[in-house]
């Protein structure tokens, strides 16, 4: 019995420039965001407020560009099937790269987790009103029965976001450090060296393992 050949490598154009645009803006909004509602000394948040809707505006993109845009940036190829989850966790020991066409399967169900939590950051952030600041949400005044649980859930999402957000970096440098593979790049010029089938109008062209 021979062994099996390895899966052809392709460089392939994976994510587009609004998937990139939105990624970095994303992350500086949610960066800033986050720092100037722990750090801001005067209780002025309206820096915070702008961030926030924007944030608000991106969201509202990416649920639309993740049902329309293409087939990298839509939500379904986010998703896997089981034995695509068992391949993946047994191959996280290995220390070579991993080569998805995309986010693997446990980086597309954090795509969901982070876009969900931010949803709920963002919604309860337009009710809440703390008692510290003196900003509040723009609808705390029209909906006064919402506050309490608006604040509450903003505060107490706060740190998960900061979570999610180390997990992410730590998800980067496992990557960089253990399995040789640098995602980075990518989501700045949009290339990627992957392996397995691959939409034929994706690929650049065909890479060796020294190569990529």
């Amino acid at each position: 019995m021979t062994d099996r050949s390895p899966e052809p490598l392709h460089r392939i154009r994976l994510w587009d420039p609004l998937v990139r645009i939105f990624h970095w803006v994303l992350a500086t909004c949610v960066i800033v965001t986050w720092l100037w509602g722990q750090i801001n000394p005067t209780g002025y948040l309206t820096l915070h407020f702008w961030l926030g809707y924007t944030v608000i505006g991106l969201l509202v993109f990416r649920v639309i560009w993740g049902l329309v845009g293409p087939w990298p940036a839509r939500f379904v190829h986010f998703l896997y099937g089981p034995s695509a989850y068992a391949r993946y966790i047994a191959g996280m020991p290995k220390r070579k790269p991993s080569r998805w066409p995309g986010h693997n399967p446990v980086g597309g169900l954090s795509v969901y987790l982070l876009l969900g939590v931010l949803a709920l950051q963002v919604v309860s952030g337009l009710f809440a009103d703390p008692e510290d600041f003196i900003n509040a949400g723009p609808l705390a005044d029209d909906f006064p029965g919402m506050v309490k649980l608006g604040t509450e859930i903003h505060h107490a999402l706060a740190p998960v976001i900061l979570l999610l957000v180390l997990l992410h970096l730590g998800a980067i440098a496992f990557y960089k450090v253990w399995k040789g593979e640098n995602l980075v790049p990518s989501m700045i010029h949009g290339k990627k060296v992957v392996k397995g089938d691959v939409p034929a109008d994706r690929i650049i062209e065909a890479v060796t393992e020294e190569a990529a």
